[in-house]
Protein backbone atom coordinates (compact mmCIF):
# COMPACT_ATOMS: atom_id res chain seq x y z
CA UNK A 1 0.00 0.00 0.00
CA UNK A 2 1.57 3.27 -0.88
CA UNK A 3 1.73 5.87 1.83
CA UNK A 4 -0.75 8.55 2.00
CA UNK A 5 0.62 11.88 3.47
CA UNK A 6 -2.48 14.61 4.00
CA UNK A 7 -0.54 18.31 3.68
CA UNK A 8 -3.08 20.61 5.66
CA UNK A 9 -3.70 23.61 7.76
CA UNK A 10 -5.33 24.25 10.70
CA UNK A 11 -8.35 26.39 9.50
CA UNK A 12 -9.58 24.24 6.54
CA UNK A 13 -12.89 22.30 5.91
CA UNK A 14 -11.39 20.36 2.69
CA UNK A 15 -8.33 19.08 4.95
CA UNK A 16 -11.14 17.97 7.74
CA UNK A 17 -13.12 16.19 4.71
CA UNK A 18 -10.00 14.49 2.76
CA UNK A 19 -8.89 12.92 6.40
CA UNK A 20 -13.06 11.75 7.21
CA UNK A 21 -12.88 10.64 3.72
CA UNK A 22 -9.38 8.52 4.31
CA UNK A 23 -10.24 7.06 7.96
CA UNK A 24 -13.95 6.06 6.21
CA UNK A 25 -11.86 3.88 3.86
CA UNK A 26 -9.53 2.66 6.72
CA UNK A 27 -6.60 4.16 4.92
CA UNK A 28 -3.71 5.70 7.08
CA UNK A 29 -1.92 8.57 6.53
CA UNK A 30 0.41 10.75 8.09
CA UNK A 31 -0.86 14.51 8.62
CA UNK A 32 1.71 17.31 8.06
CA UNK A 33 0.38 20.26 8.66
CA UNK A 34 1.68 23.80 6.23
CA UNK A 35 0.79 26.66 9.17
CA UNK A 36 4.26 26.93 10.36
CA UNK A 37 6.02 26.01 7.11
CA UNK A 38 5.04 28.27 4.63
CA UNK A 39 9.29 27.35 2.52
CA UNK A 40 7.91 23.73 2.22
CA UNK A 41 4.54 24.93 0.84
CA UNK A 42 6.03 26.70 -1.59
CA UNK A 43 8.37 23.86 -2.75
CA UNK A 44 5.19 21.66 -2.63
CA UNK A 45 3.47 24.00 -4.92
CA UNK A 46 6.47 24.29 -7.16
CA UNK A 47 7.22 20.70 -7.57
CA UNK A 48 3.34 20.12 -8.42
CA UNK A 49 2.10 22.42 -11.22
CA UNK A 50 1.78 25.47 -9.41
CA UNK A 51 -0.97 23.85 -6.53
CA UNK A 52 -1.19 25.99 -3.86
CA UNK A 53 -4.28 25.12 -2.18
CA UNK A 54 -4.77 22.87 0.91
CA UNK A 55 -5.24 19.76 1.11
CA UNK A 56 -2.21 17.98 -1.02
CA UNK A 57 -2.57 14.83 -1.00
CA UNK A 58 0.10 11.98 -1.57
CA UNK A 59 -0.28 8.68 -2.30
CA UNK A 60 3.66 7.09 -2.05
CA UNK A 61 5.49 10.06 -4.08
CA UNK A 62 2.19 10.73 -6.69
CA UNK A 63 0.14 13.55 -6.46
CA UNK A 64 -3.24 13.16 -6.24
CA UNK A 65 -4.96 16.81 -6.33
CA UNK A 66 -7.26 17.86 -3.21
CA UNK A 67 -10.11 17.10 -1.72
CA UNK A 68 -12.59 17.23 -4.70
CA UNK A 69 -9.82 15.34 -6.62
CA UNK A 70 -9.62 12.60 -3.98
CA UNK A 71 -13.14 12.18 -3.70
CA UNK A 72 -14.03 11.79 -7.80
CA UNK A 73 -11.10 9.11 -7.97
CA UNK A 74 -13.39 7.36 -4.88
CA UNK A 75 -16.83 7.92 -6.50
CA UNK A 76 -15.26 6.64 -9.81
CA UNK A 77 -13.44 3.52 -7.90
CA UNK A 78 -9.89 4.67 -8.82
CA UNK A 79 -8.60 5.98 -5.16
CA UNK A 80 -8.13 2.65 -3.60
CA UNK A 81 -6.00 1.41 -6.47
CA UNK A 82 -3.77 4.31 -6.53
CA UNK A 83 -3.50 3.93 -2.66
CA UNK A 84 -2.72 0.49 -3.18
CA UNK A 85 0.31 0.88 -5.58
CA UNK A 86 -2.01 -0.92 -8.32
CA UNK A 87 -2.05 2.02 -11.02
Amino acid sequence: MADVTIYTTRICPYCTSAKNLFKSLGVPFEEIGLDANPELRARLSSENGGWRTVPMIFAGEKFLGGFDDVNTLHRQGKLMPLVRGEA
